[in-house]
């Protein structure tokens, strides 16, 4: 069945766009309040968002919504979506919203949900939501109509919850750690639990104004970071997206670190330490072959998915794994969250460098990667990956690079955009099929 609204990761568009406004938001909330009121007790969701200049409108709409259906909302503010994963958790509430677009520009936003369980809706409550969203809603009576509220404590609960993450036997004095925070949800609270433990911080992306969210700071443009790792002479530089739900590493030589061998670090380490679960990890077919080689030679397995950290989850639920993620830095660890949390992704990393001693450029290179390149197409409609010409060039590429590596193209399901990823033993080649494949989808999106 297609899908009008969700995409890979909830709702997701240009603010005053649909399905970015605040009429559909509204009714969001009282579709997903429909197909969550569920029994006679008072029911209850949690929102959240990042610090978007339009998070302001989807939350009033949402809020709206929610209530109208007899929902009552717990409004926690700017937070990091794993935090409203876990606050819908432990406070026995029947969904958590978080509203950010992640990764994506200011002028973008999003809606994610999550059940009473903390993890992201199933394709089949996404689908009910779905057709519940086109039709008529089913307005409470006006006794029945929610009420909302703010709690003025979510962040202390976070930081509390994030930091037992961390060993209890460590503490982080001595380390000089750079943290960006994207001028995102995690603002306030990713380098108040640092500093609790113990680091010298040096804050930076911690000044939002609702338009420079992610803009040249953050996890997907880690320029600035290096720079400032370098500059003062830093342990360690940790940098968050939009919402905190990933997580890149940069190094005391300011080298930049992605989430492929940040798993390899965590997963290797806790299998020698025995906390490993499922035999191995689970990642996206995006992980560079140099992870499944470095994880074999331990004896261990990866398990591949479909792009997108719910399928990643899905695997890790189902076969029994902790550790998981996508190398673009989401990172699931089952024992301490439901989804992706850059900030106790990056404790665990440090963890391994208190307790190992060693710098981080010793400890972060994990394995050696094998030559990837990964370019985006931007296209205005369409669909460009059926066109003959653009099937005829991915089949030659692939001859091209028969055994001695892969190719991995699709769409993507947030932006308009076709990705094209190719990985093998020829760096040449590599950089070869991708720019061909490139020019033929482009072509045929013209």
């Amino acid at each position: 069945m297609s899908r009008r609204y969700f995409g890979t990761d909830g709702i997701r568009g240009r603010t005053n766009t649909a399905p970015m406004t605040a009429e559909i938001a509204m009714r969001v909330g009282q579709a997903a309040g429909a197909r969550f009121v569920r029994g006679d007790h008072r029911h209850r969701v949690v929102i959240g968002k990042d610090t978007r200049l339009s998070g302001y409108m989807m939350e009033s709409a949402l809020v709206a919504g929610f209530t109208s259906v007899g929902m009552d909302v717990v409004l926690v503010g700017p937070m990091p979506t794993p935090a409203v994963a876990m606050l819908a958790r432990s406070m026995r509430a029947d969904l958590g919203v978080m509203i950010s677009a992640s990764h994506n520009p200011f002028i973008d936003n999003g809606i994610k949900l999550f059940g009473p369980d903390g993890y992201k809706l199933s394709d089949e409550d996404e689908l009910a939501i779905e057709a519940l969203i086109d039709a008529e809603p089913q307005l409470a009576d006006p006794r029945e109509i929610g009420r909302a509220r703010r709690v003025e404590d979510a962040r202390g609960r976070y930081i509390h919850a994030v930091k037992a993450a961390f060993p209890e036997h460590l503490r982080l004095d001595g380390l000089r750690i750079v943290v960006d925070c994207a001028n995102g949800a995690a603002y306030q609270v990713a380098p108040s639990a640092l500093w609790e433990l113990g680091a010298d911080v040096i804050a930076m992306g911690v000044s939002p104004n609702g338009l420079n969210i992610n803009d040249h700071v953050g996890s997907t443009d880690p320029a600035a970071l290096r720079a400032k790792v370098l500059e003062t002479r830093a342990d360690l530089g940790i940098a968050l997206d939009g919402d905190a739900d990933r997580l890149i590493v940069v190094d005391e030589r300011g080298q930049i670190v992605d989430g492929d061998q940040l798993m390899a670090l965590i997963g290797r380490s806790w299998h020698r330490t025995g906390r490993l679960k499922g035999g191995g990890i689970v990642a996206t077919v995006m992980s560079n072959l140099g992870l499944e080689r470095v994880l074999e030679a331990d004896g261990l397995k990866l398990h591949r998915t479909k792009v997108g950290d719910r399928y990643v989850v899905e695997a890790m639920r189902g076969g029994g794994f902790n550790v998981g993620g996508e190398q673009s830095g989401h990172i699931v660890l089952s024992d301490h969250a439901t989804t992706g949390d850059g900030l106790v992704a990056a404790l665990q990393v440090l963890a391994e460098l208190v307790g190992t001693g060693k710098r981080a450029s010793e400890l972060l290179r994990q394995f050696d990667p094998l030559p990837q390149l990964l370019k985006n197409v931007r296209f205005a409609g369409g669909a460009p990956l059926e066109a003959d010409s653009v099937r005829a060039a991915i089949g030659a590429a692939e001859a091209r690079l028969a055994a001695s590596g892969r190719l991995v193209i699709r769409a993507s399901g947030t932006e308009p955009l076709i990705r094209v990823m190719a990985e093998g033993e020829d760096d040449a080649l590599v950089r070869e099929v991708v720019d061909e494949i490139c020019a033929a989808v482009t072509r045929a999106a013209a």
